[in-house]
């Protein structure tokens, strides 16, 4: 009995050494946070080791942009919205999305009720928008001209701030509206304060004109590499399987979120609200690419008049290889 327990010891390590875990590289969109727990779950709760996978998950912020690490050979995947990404194709950066864990769009308008703004077809026209940039604008830019409104200001049209990633242009009435995202910057709002009665949001999901975000992108030329379509197929089905773990365990997925963070400036409260509402976003996807979903990001994008975040329907800027490959 005791010969066949070190012979097993001795083959599980010869098995071991034989299948060295590949190595494959993460590079997320923002700072870590529960926007992107499936990825910290999958890792933390050993689903991508049972996938032989070595998977190291790197941090974004304010002066990392994902798709610039991505061609600089920094990282293999990387987390990023669909306007950047199909922005960036259109420029030579030859990205494709394998994988789309999130369904819907988390992107609102938050404004001040006081502010009078109840329709955006009626009341936006005079008034100072916050909005991102860095490639975050584009949905934004596309909405305003479905709507008729020019961006530069005056009576006819909106005055954009360049908004920082805080809420305080609303806070300080410097703006009537801000960018937020429904798991982040509208809790910051309510924690300085406001209650919901003073506020009015506007969904970009519910105005017809949200795009696709924190989808999964790779380089073109790792899907003409069957080793590393392998290995890729093996990091979404771990992905996924973090992320439906992290849907169902919202209090666990945002304690290991914390575990992760680095800097230590997040909070157990925080990322608990976000996990929360992020488990929305995620809910009803299995990782697989919706192509209505798709075409409607690109028909947004293709409106923007006289300057259109892209100039032309993309081709090949998806697959369905990965998700196919991973989930069958």
């Amino acid at each position: 009995m005791r010969h066949l327990v070190i012979s097993a010891a001795a083959l599980a390590s010869m098995v071991t050494a034989a299948h060295a875990a590949d190595d494959l590289t993460l590079q997320l969109k923002w700072v870590t946070q529960a926007q992107f727990a499936g990825y910290y779950v999958a890792r933390d709760k050993g689903f991508y080791d049972e996938e032989d996978l070595n998977v190291t998950i790197k941090p974004g912020g304010p002066d990392i942009a994902p798709t610039q690490v991505l061609a600089g050979g920094g990282a293999d995947v990387t987390v990023e919205w669909m306007p950047a990404a199909l922005a960036a194709r259109e420029k030579g950066l030859p990205l494709v999305n394998i994988a789309q864990p999130y369904k819907s769009s988390g992107m609102m308008l938050t404004c001040l009720k006081e502010s009078g703004i109840s329709d955006p077809q009626t009341d936006f026209a005079g008034k100072t928008l916050g909005v991102w940039f860095a490639g975050n604008e584009y949905p934004f830019l596309s909405w305003m001209n479905t709507l008729g409104l020019s961006t530069e200001g005056g009576e006819d049209g909106v005055t954009v701030l360049k908004q920082g990633f805080n809420v305080d242009p609303l806070l300080q009435k410097q703006a009537a509206c801000i960018s937020t995202m429904t798991y982040n910057e509208y809790g910051q709002i309510l924690d300085a304060g406001l209650t919901p009665d003073d506020l009015v949001t506007f969904k970009y999901e519910d105005q017809g004109v949200a795009t696709l975000e924190d989808g999964l992108y790779t380089l073109e030329q790792n899907l003409d590499d069957p080793e590393m379509v392998d290995k890729l197929a093996r990091f979404v089905r771990a992905s996924m399987k973090g992320w439906k773990y992290a849907e169902e365990h919202p209090e666990e997925a945002a304690e290991i979120v914390l575990d992760n963070d680095e800097t230590g400036a997040q909070t157990i409260e925080h990322q608990t609200r976000m996990m929360s509402e992020v488990a929305k976003l995620t809910a009803g996807s299995d990782g697989t690419l919706d192509e209505a979903d798709y075409q409607r990001t690109v028909e947004t994008l293709l409106a923007g008049g006289s300057d259109p975040v892209i100039s032309k329907e993309p081709e090949g800027a998806w697959t369905h290889a990965i998700t196919d490959k991973a989930l069958n």
